[in-house]
């Protein structure tokens, strides 16, 4: 029996404040709007959720570089589908995970926060995994990984797989890895190699690039949200 044609994509409820205390990081907004479009295009019934129902908008993912066009009008319209589900998004803990047949991490730094320890929401992961449905992150979405088990195995669902995430270089880049490693955060190339996976990334930080190793699908970056959801698109189709 296929998975069911449902997506979940996930919300970090974290916020906190980088470069100095001047602005607040939360969800990365096209990270979620991204696949949010790409799925329900695609078919998919759309659903959000994140640990505590709730969300802050990351000041960086709003800057016009990041923002622009129609999904500025989709998030600018608090009437938008996107917009509903996301301000009125249950708590994970009051999801059936077994509705759904993608599960999809967005984030934001501030995932780094709560994604370690957010166990109703990885518990989701692990049963669309166990139900052989696909499994995927962008950018620090990683960071759930943490606790997320193949429930066949015992073993972290990562563990010798192949996969892609935000980047250290990236982090020293943008001047913030002190102010990371002030959250006790660890980075995604750190969880990869802590968990036995095998991280690639392209020669750019910025690059489009994801990586597909069979039902685990991984972006490395904003950049690369929506050709992220794509591959889990294509990926479904040949469950």
């Amino acid at each position: 029996m296929s998975p069911s044609r449902k997506a979940l994509i996930s919300i970090t409820s974290a916020s906190a404040t980088l470069f100095q205390g001047t602005e607040t990081t939360g969800l990365f907004i096209s990270e979620a709007l991204h696949p949010y479009t790409v799925l329900t295009a695609a078919g998919f019934e759309v659903d959000l959720a994140s640990e505590t129902g709730s969300y802050t908008p990351d000041w960086l993912s709003q800057q016009p570089d990041f923002l622009n066009g129609s999904d500025l009008s989709t998030w600018n319209n608090a009437s938008s589908d996107f917009r509903r589900k996301l301000d009125n998004m249950p708590k994970a803990s009051e999801i059936d995970a077994s509705q759904y047949g993608v599960f999809y991490a967005s984030a934001g730094h501030a995932a780094l926060i709560d994604y370690p320890t957010a166990g109703a929401l990885q518990g989701i992961a692990e049963q669309v995994w166990a139900s052989g449905g696909v499994v995927a992150s962008v950018c620090h979405g990683p960071a759930i990984f943490a606790n997320v088990l193949d429930r066949a195995t015992g073993k972290p669902v990562i563990q010798g797989r192949r996969i892609t995430g935000f980047t250290t270089e990236a982090e020293e880049t943008m001047g913030i890895m002190a102010e990371l490693r002030s959250w006790g955060s660890e980075m995604v190339e750190e969880l990869a190699a802590r968990l036995g996976a095998k991280y690639e990334r392209s020669s750019g930080i910025w690059d489009d690039f994801h990586v597909v190793d069979g039902r685990l699908v991984t972006g490395q970056n904003p950049a690369s949200a929506a050709s992220t959801a794509r591959a889990v698109v294509e990926v479904f189709e040949t469950l």
